[in-house]
């Protein structure tokens, strides 16, 4: 059955190994579950899609689970990442495979920078008042932090599983540095985050103009892969498509 499975899966795609693949980096309080609108739409034109399951322990671990992810494809690799997973592609999108990043929302340190340092110079974000730590040191969010600041344009139910399948994020993580600054080096996209209550939508501004990403402005929560996937679909495939040039 193995087998069958694995000569089957070949012999079904063997055109989605003629453009990059894709590689999706999850946040914190997310798992890789929240691109679930996005990913359906990036395989109906034929692109391999893969999303990561970070365990949120460390940015170590979680860089190293986006390197396997990395290691599995054939070709060249468009790597994502929203909120916290911008951290981690900006160290994992070191490998020579990653043909170019996509910022969705999301952090972007330089080499020997924290993600927590990213907002120091900005007014916190109002979704951070909702953020709880349990006797390990892991973060999440209530259920009312999800709803009314993580996703307040997505419907009640929708809020509801998000709580309930969120990641806990380990908080050193958010202090570990960065050793390599991918983005340094590989051409960048970046989706800001308009209405944003977790990441200053000004910060997100900055942090796509200090990179010299290709930039696109989106009227939507934190999580805009959910809101408005469509569109973040689409800004993905202009990196798929450039990439493979």
């Amino acid at each position: 059955m193995a087998t069958f499975a694995v000569g089957a899966a070949s012999a079904a795609t063997p055109d989605m190994k003629a453009q990059p693949s894709v590689v999706i980096v999850h946040g914190a309080f997310a798992d890789g579950s929240d691109w679930a609108k996005v990913i359906p739409l990036l395989q109906a034109k034929g692109v391999h899609v893969v999303s990561v399951q970070n365990p949120l322990t460390s940015l170590d671990d979680d860089v190293a689970a986006a390197k396997r992810a990395i290691a599995t494809q054939t070709g060249k690799v468009v790597l994502v990442g929203h909120s916290w997973g911008g951290a981690v592609i900006t160290e994992a999108g070191d490998d020579a495979k990653v043909a170019a990043l996509v910022y969705v929302a999301a952090l972007v340190p330089d080499v020997g920078q924290a993600a927590g340092e990213l907002g120091q110079a900005y007014p916190p974000a109002p979704g951070f008042a909702h953020v709880v730590a349990d006797q390990a040191g892991f973060l999440s969010m209530t259920q009312e932090g999800i709803a009314k600041h993580f996703a307040q344009d997505l419907p009640a139910a929708t809020t509801a599983v998000m709580t309930a399948t969120q990641g806990p994020i380990q908080a050193k993580s958010f202090e570990q540095k960065l050793t390599v600054a991918a983005w340094k080096t590989k051409p960048s996209w970046y989706i800001v985050s308009e209405k944003d209550h977790m990441i200053q939508p000004d910060l997100e501004r900055a942090m796509a103009k200090k990179i010299n990403a290709k930039t696109t402005s989106l009227p939507t929560s934190h999580v805009p892969q959910q809101s408005q996937p469509a569109k973040v679909a689409a800004v993905i495939l202009d990196a798929v498509r450039a990439a493979g040039e």
